[in-house]
């Protein structure tokens, strides 16, 4: 590296600084070993996933088969050493440590030899998933009680004549001393986690499904994740931050799909004055149109799925009543065509919509007022008052929702990759729209979704001005269903239309100019472009619109340029798509897509060994191996290792003397953020 003087003084309080952290011209040039040693580690491996509403069971096993990786590795590892049934067993423990030493502890005969066998084939696929990273990071990722151990196991070779006494005693001592199911419990941990260096989820944690509650849970103790938000996460955080109308929508949606498991068991939200508010004006409708979208109301007895019909209706016409209140307050939203309350002939039962009238499938509305079709009844007011408190103080909501906002964002530029969930506005010559925020200003692409992302968070945070903080919780109804949002992108929500209109025509929503532009190879590069996603193999990674495999959709777009991997996690889903949802892959190989089939169920996986099926398809491979020089961190590092060449060099020049007395306030890294080609990933 090429120094000189002039660029040294320049440089010598930051200098002084990093003499800190490495006081001597050895400490220097180790960590310059150390990182470039680094550099030359096969990069670890990413895992995108998309929508996956509430599916927790099919989630977490995901994450614990690594999407599949975990059997291809047992497979690999051994063979033909052991039968396909051993494989299998193998990997359900892996899996399921818990539950599976439980199962075979009661039928295993000859307990030590299944812990002295087991336990070394644990070894093996943990020194195999552990192989790409350091032994420093390694050694973060083991549990405090066997880090000593497992690291002693993963460096020493039973082939080693004089260790294999040594590894033996080890295994027989960690049997004798009654510590064998922790071990096990450990490893089969430790594996699940390096099987996975970083885990993106696309968006939409919420709604459908039952365990969006205990998938935030999961997330919130992963060990290295980011989430781009969804418009269903958006649509939460909206409720959690008091927005009425987003509230009624939580509520409509779980009420409509028969899934009030997170509202109640996860949040502990009262839905009981909701039930007798539906039953006291709603009590002589039956509802058809309301009647759970399971079908038969999942199991529901008659009575039940009439009350949750009920239920449904009576959100239905609050949420149409509260979202008028705050479409009329930014008209500048252009979304009055979405006021149909007021467009009803109440005595005739049609509705007019841009000059035409249409046929109402029903026309009861008890507390509706054909004078004033938006304002709230005093029960209704009441109502609203105590789910919104219900939503605003509950803690284990605002937990998840911080956990949301501090690892999450609308978009993020990772790998050469930009993943965001829905779409970037485009004009339809393809061009970057531009949207109008607040203020009558207006921005388009990375700058819209920076600005955009400003506003969310300001809707939770105590310095915001109050006249900010009201835009900003209204503008959480924009993101749900407004026709520029970055996470709707469409001409209209027509909720209204499938409950109340006879017209199926009326319910067609057109899709934005991204979704009808995106299979455009340069429309992708003109979105790469405006956010600064360099590489020569760059993409665009979202979800959001299923991916109708079963009828032969490809999710690879754009000649491979744009990748949509929302395959359907959702049941709900399951017989749209034809599929259980995709899981991108994205190792030091290239990227493969892993296509996977409807999840049995733990129990099923854990008694008899049943997996996920998967299918893997090969997206696009690399010329070479990756190296952890090719990604972000090895930018990182890179200019990280500059840094210490200008320090080596201040040090053999006298700039700055070897054996500083460190600051009084301890040692201290520092790193300098530095905006050179690509470095700079997030907004």
């Amino acid at each position: 590296m090429k120094t000189d003087f002039q660029e040294t003084e320049n440089d010598m309080r930051y200098l002084q600084l990093l003499s800190q952290s490495f006081p001597t011209i050895a400490d220097a040039s180790t960590e310059i070993i150390n990182l470039q040693a680094i550099l030359n580690l096969p990069k670890g491996t990413e895992h995108f996933l998309a929508d996956l509403h509430g599916e927790y069971n099919s989630f977490r096993h995901v994450l614990k088969n690594a999407s599949g990786n975990i059997k291809r590795k047992v497979n690999e590892i051994f063979g033909n050493e052991l039968r396909e049934s051993e494989k299998k067993e193998l990997c359900t423990l892996i899996y399921y440590p818990e539950e599976k030493l439980e199962l075979v502890k009661a039928s295993e005969p000859e307990l030590p030899d299944w812990y002295h066998i087991t336990i070394h084939q644990l070894v093996r696929v943990c020194r195999d998933v552990s192989s790409k990273y350091t032994r420093s990071k390694v050694r973060k990722s083991l549990p405090e009680d066997f880090s000593y151990i497992i690291e002693e196991l993963l460096h020493e070779r039973t082939d080693d004549v004089d260790k294999a006494a040594y590894v033996k005693v080890i295994i027989s001592t960690i049997i004798s001393t009654g510590r064998a199911d922790d071990f096990i419990i450990a490893i089969a941990h430790v594996i699940q986690r390096l099987a996975i260096d970083r885990l993106h989820v696309l968006g939409d944690v919420y709604d459908r499904g039952p365990g969006a509650h205990l998938i935030m849970d999961l997330l919130a103790t992963y060990h290295n994740w980011d989430l781009q938000w969804g418009n269903h996460d958006i649509l939460w955080m909206g409720a959690c931050a008091g927005n009425d109308a987003c509230i009624c929508n939580v509520v409509r949606l779980s009420l409509r799909y028969a899934n009030l498991t997170t509202l109640e068991e996860g949040y502990g939200i009262n839905l009981v004055p909701l039930a007798t508010f539906a039953v006291e004006h709603y009590g002589d409708d039956p509802c058809e149109e309301f009647i759970p979208k399971t079908g038969d109301g999942s199991g529901m007895d008659g009575k039940t799925r009439l009350l949750t019909a009920q239920m449904h209706k009576a959100i239905t016409v609050l949420q149409f009543k509260v979202e008028g209140a705050v479409i009329r307050r930014h008209p500048e939203w252009n979304m009055d065509g979405r006021l149909l309350l007021g467009n009803i002939d109440y005595a005739r039962g049609v509705c007019n919509i841009d000059g035409r009238e249409y046929e109402m499938k029903s026309c009861r509305f008890p507390t509706v007022s054909p004078d004033d079709p938006y304002r709230l009844t005093p029960e209704e007011e009441n109502l609203m008052t105590r789910l919104r408190h219900s939503f605003t103080v509950n803690e284990k909501l605002h937990k998840h929702i911080r956990v949301m906002l501090s690892h999450g964002s609308l978009y993020t530029v990772v790998n050469d990759n930009l993943l965001f969930h829905a779409s970037v506005p485009l004009n339809a010559d393809g061009t970057l729209k531009e949207v109008e925020l607040y203020g009558g200003m207006k921005f388009s692409g990375r700058e819209l979704m920076n600005r955009v992302d400003r506003v969310v968070r300001s809707a939770f945070q105590p310095d915001t001005e109050p006249q900010d903080k009201a835009f900003a919780i209204d503008y959480f109804l924009y993101l749900w269903c407004g026709r520029d949002s970055v996470l709707f992108d469409k001409s209209k929500m027509a909720t209204f239309e499938r409950y109340f209109l006879a017209d199926k025509e009326t319910y067609k929503e057109d899709k934005g100019n991204y979704f009808k532009l995106r299979d455009d190879g340069a429309v992708c590069d003109r979105i790469l472009d405006a956010f600064g996603v360099c590489g020569n193999n760059r993409h665009i990674i979202n979800g959001h619109v299923p991916v109708h495999a079963a009828s032969g959709e490809n999710p690879v777009k754009a000649d491979g340029k744009l990748m949509v991997i929302d395959g359907g996690f959702s049941q709900a889903y399951h017989k749209e798509t034809g599929i259980a949802g995709y899981t991108l892959v994205y190792h030091s190989r290239g990227f493969q897509l892993v296509q996977h089939e409807p999840f049995t169920g733990t129990e099923d996986a854990i008694l008899r060994g049943s997996d996920i099926k998967s299918t893997t398809q090969i997206v696009e491979m690399s010329a070479h191996r990756m190296l952890v020089a090719d990604t972000d961190i090895g930018r990182e590092l890179k200019a990280q290792i500059a840094d210490l060449e200008k320090l080596l060099y201040a040090y053999r020049h006298g700039f700055v003397k070897e054996g500083r007395l460190r600051s009084d306030y301890g040692k201290m890294k520092v790193t300098v953020a530095k905006n050179k080609g690509c470095t700079s990933r997030k907004k």
